[in-house]
C-alpha cells in the first residue's frame, strides 16, 4: 500500500499520550498509525527526537482583511499562522471593515478571503447593538459562534464594531441561545476602566503601568460575573476570551460546576510577559485586558497547571507602527493589540511544557482539540485515523532568537522581538501537504479551504464561498 506521506519515528502526541510511532497520510487524512510502517509514500518525512503534535486551532484572530488590509491581510496573516504551527484559525468579526456583523459584511469577508489562506479557517459573527436581526442569518451562513465586546471598543467609521450595551447582551443572548451557538465575550467593566483612563490622562499618568492601573483584575471579574448571570437567565453557552487573571478563571470554573456551559481561553503573553516588562518593550505589548504584574502572572500559570484553562489562543490584533507611537509617550494614545500569532505554539510549548513539565497531551488539548470540540470543527483538533492531516514537528533541541526578519506579518514588529525561544517549531502539514518548513520557509500556494461547522465536521464550505 502507498500513502502520499510517511512521519516517522516521531514522538506523537495523541490525545491521552505519547508513543514513538509511525504516521501515514493519504487524501489529506490520516490513514495509518503504527509502531513501524514499511510501505512506500511519495514523501518520506524523518521526525526521531521531535514531537509529532495535532496542528494548533487558533480560535482567536483578527485578520483585517477587507477594509484594513494594511494592517494584515489573509495572505500575510496565514503565512505568519502556518510558520507557527496553527493550521485552522476562527477569525474575529472586527478588525475588517465592515466588521462581520451582517451577512453582506460576511460574504465580502469570504470573497476576500478565498484563494489567499495558507490554512484552513472558520469565522464568527458579532453581536453589535442594531443587529440582532441579522443573527439568524450569519448562523445560517455558517459562522461557528458569535463575539461581544463589554468593554468599549471601535470608531465612529461606518460599519466598525461596537460594544454592546446591558439590553443588547440580554436579548443577543436570549437569541444565541435559541439558535444553540455559543456567544465568546471580551469581559471588562467598560464604565470603570473608561473613566479610570480619564482621570489617569487628567493626572498626567500615561505610562505602561499607569494604563495597567486603569484596567485592574476586578473589572475583568465583575464582567465576566454579569455576564454569567445573564447566561444563566437565558440559558446561552459562553465562552471567555483571552482571560488574564486566576480571579477571572475561578469564577468561570464556579459557573461551569454550576451546570453552565461555559469555556475560557488566555493568551501566550499573559503568561511570558509581566507589567514590568510592558514598561521595558513599550507600546508592542500593550493589549486589554492589560498584562498583570509577575505575582498575578504566577496565580495565571497555576491554573494552567491545574487544567482549568480550557484553550490557548493569539489574539493576534495587528496594527501598522504609526498606530503603535505616540509622540506624547502618552500609551493610552496608542493601539492596544499584540502581534504574536508565529510564536504562539514553540513559545507556550517551551514555557509550559519544558520549563513548568505540563503534561505535552494537555498542551495539545489545549492548541487544537479543545478549540476543535468546542467549535465543532470535528475532522480536526487530535491524531488519530480518519482526522484531517494537520500535524505539526516540534524541535525540544532548537533553540533560536526571534528576529524581525524572519517575521511573514505585513509590518513586521512583536513584543516577541529578540527572546529566545528553547524549541522550533519545524514543518507544518495542511490536510497533509507541507505549508511550512524550517529550512524552505513557507512551501506551495494558498490551500486553506473555509470550514462549516457541524456535528460531525465533515462538511467544508460550499463551492461558492471557495
Amino acid at each position: 500500500m502507498k500513502y502520499d506521506v510517511l512521519i516517522k519515528n516521531g514522538h506523537v502526541v495523541f490525545r491521552d499520550a505519547v508513543k514513538k510511532a509511525d504516521l501515514a497520510i493519504r487524501d489529506g487524512k490520516i490513514a495509518a498509525i503504527a509502531e513501524q510502517i514499511n510501505d512506500a509514500a511519495d514523501q518520506v518525512v524523518e521526525a526521531a527526537g521531535q514531537y509529532v503534535l495535532p496542528g494548533m486551532i487558533d480560535a482567536h484572530v483578527h485578520i483585517c482583511e477587507p477594509g484594513r488590509t494594511e494592517w494584515e491581510g489573509f495572505e500575510t496573516g496565514t503565512k505568519a499562522l502556518a510558520a507557527g504551527g496553527t493550521t485552522t484559525y476562527v477569525d474575529m468579526p472586527l478588525n475588517a471593515l465592515p466588521a462581520t456583523t451582517t451577512k453582506e459584511a460576511l460574504a465580502l469577508k469570504l470573497a476576500a478571503a478565498a484563494g489567499n489562506n495558507y490554512v484552513d479557517y472558520a469565522l464568527y459573527g458579532g453581536l453589535v447593538p442594531g443587529n440582532l436581526e441579522n443573527l439568524q442569518e450569519l448562523s445560517d451562513a455558517g459562522v461557528v459562534g458569535f463575539k461581544c465586546f463589554m468593554a468599549t471598543c471601535g470608531t465612529d467609521l461606518p460599519g466598525d464594531f461596537k460594544n454592546v450595551d446591558d439590553f443588547t447582551l440580554y436579548a443577543g443572548m436570549k437569541k444565541i441561545a435559541e439558535l444553540g451557538h455559543i456567544l465568546l465575550i471580551h469581559a471588562e467593566n467598560a464604565e470603570i476602566t473608561d473613566r479610570l483612563a480619564e482621570e489617569s490622562i487628567k493626572q498626567g499618568k500615561t505610562t505602561a503601568s499607569d494604563y495597567v492601573a486603569t484596567r485592574p483584575v476586578f473589572t475583568e471579574v465583575d464582567a465576566i460575573k454579569r455576564a454569567i448571570f445573564m447566561a444563566k437567565e437565558t440559558g446561552c453557552k459562553l465562552h471567555f476570551v483571552h482571560i488574564s487573571s486566576a480571579a477571572g478563571v475561578e469564577e468561570i470554573i464556579k459557573a461551569r460546576n454550576e451546570g453552565l456551559d461555559v469555556t475560557l481561553e488566555s493568551c501566550p503573553h499573559y503568561f511570558t510577559i509581566t507589567t514590568e516588562q510592558f514598561e521595558e518593550i513599550g507600546p508592542l505589548a500593550k493589549c486589554s485586558p492589560p498584562l498583570r504584574d509577575e505575582a498575578e502572572q504566577e496565580k495565571l500559570w497555576e491554573a494552567l497547571k491545574q487544567g482549568k484553562i480550557d484553550m490557548l489562543t493569539s489574539d493576534h490584533s495587528p496594527c501598522p507602527p504609526n498606530m503603535k507611537h505616540s509622540d506624547t509617550n502618552n500609551i493610552f494614545e496608542v493601539w492596544g493589540g499584540i502581534t504574536g500569532c508565529q510564536n504562539n505554539v514553540d513559545l507556550m510549548f517551551d514555557e509550559a511544557v519544558l520549563k513548568r513539565q505540563v503534561p505535552v497531551t494537555q498542551f495539545a488539548q489545549m492548541i487544537a482539540t479543545k478549540p476543535a470540540e468546542r467549535f465543532h470543527l470535528g475532522t480536526k483538533g487530535e491524531i488519530a485515523i480518519s482526522k484531517d492531516a494537520d500535524i505539526i514537528l516540534i524541535d525540544p533541541d532548537q533553540s533560536y532568537v526571534v528576529k524581525a526578519e524572519n517575521f511573514y506579518y505585513r509590518h513586521k514588529h512583536s513584543p516577541y522581538t529578540n527572546r529566545t525561544i528553547h524549541c522550533r517549531v519545524t514543518k507544518t502539514f495542511l490536510r497533509g501537504q507541507l505549508v511550512f518548513d524550517l529550512n524552505e520557509g513557507i512551501v506551495g500556494e494558498p490551500v486553506g479551504q473555509f470550514i462549516l461547522p457541524s456535528l460531525d465536521g465533515s462538511r467544508y464550505a460550499e463551492p461558492s464561498h471557495k
